[in-house]
Order: C-alpha cells, then sequence, then structure tokens
C-alpha cells in the first residue's frame, strides 16, 4: 500500500514538473518575443524622431539646407561654407558598421562630386 501511495506522488510530482516545464518554455518565447516588439518600437521611435530633429532648437544647422536620406546616414545639410554627412543617434545607440565606414571616408577626404550628363 505504502508503494503505490509513493508512486503516485512521483507521478503526480512528475506531472507537476512536465506542466512547470511547459509554462516556463511558453513564458520564455513570451519574454523573447516582447523583447523583439521593444527592439523594433524603439527603430521605429528612431525613425519617427530623426524626421524631427531638424526642426527643433538643438539643430545646428539650418534646418531648410536639410535632406534626409535616410540610409546609410541620416541627411546632409548644404550649409553656405560646407557640405555636412549629418546622423541622428537616440539613447545608447552607436554607430552600424556602414555608417563607421562612411564616416571614415569622409575623414580621410574621399568624397568626390560626379556629374552624369543625359543626352
Amino acid at each position: 500500500m505504502f508503494e503505490l501511495v509513493l508512486l503516485v506522488l512521483v507521478i503526480i510530482l512528475i506531472l507537476v514538473v512536465v506542466a512547470l516545464l511547459t509554462q516556463v518554455f511558453s513564458l520564455k518565447d513570451e519574454l523573447a518575443s516582447i523583447h523583439y516588439l521593444k527592439r523594433s518600437q524603439s527603430v521605429k521611435y528612431g525613425q519617427l524622431t530623426e524626421q524631427w530633429i531638424p526642426f527643433s532648437k538643438g539643430f545646428p544647422f539650418n534646418s531648410q539646407n536639410f535632406r534626409f536620406i535616410g540610409k546609410p546616414i541620416d541627411g546632409i545639410s548644404f550649409e553656405d561654407d560646407k557640405v555636412v554627412f549629418v546622423e541622428f543617434k537616440t539613447n545608447k545607440s552607436g554607430l552600424s558598421e556602414v555608417q563607421r565606414k562612411v564616416k571614415d571616408l569622409i575623414e580621410r577626404k574621399q568624397v568626390e562630386w560626379f556629374e552624369l550628363k543625359i543626352k
């Protein structure tokens, strides 16, 4: 009789453990989904913010001279005495690998003018 009670308790314990593990894995998947949505929302917020920064008081250039590009850099400001490549960053974001390459090319003055005439 004792063995039967012990066997039933072990079976119940195994079922409880399986149910808990199933719930843990389900919660883990849900948490991963929430992290993905948060990252996606942060990207969308950043893209929306980038559209408005040139019109803010903190923007150091004439907003009328700014042209939004989007990728790989946010835009270019065509000032009277210079052309400025502009990248906006929010929060703790940093330059992407492509953006670092563009920045390096600009800093090394490897920028050219190209004009194509169509006849």
